[in-house]
């Protein structure tokens, strides 16, 4: 009977987080889920944004400096 309500105990201290990224390495999907969760940040989706404009204007840089001049 002791192991019954130790085991009750310990399924309701379940951490939502850590079971999602559990289910997301079982899962193959560790990548697509931590995109989310940065897409989700504000700060997350305001480095996101900053690294594609950067990367955006370099390549064009390139192209202008390379190509057409």
């Amino acid at each position: 009977m002791a192991r019954k309500e130790k085991s009750t105990q310990n399924s309701e201290h379940r951490w939502e987080g850590l079971q999602e990224i559990d289910r997301a390495i079982s899962e193959n999907r560790l990548t697509s889920y931590s995109w989310k969760k940065a897409w989700a940040d504000p700060w997350g989706r305001v480095k996101l944004i900053a690294i594609f404009v950067a990367l955006a204007a370099f390549v064009v840089f390139v192209i202008v400096n390379d190509v057409i001049l």
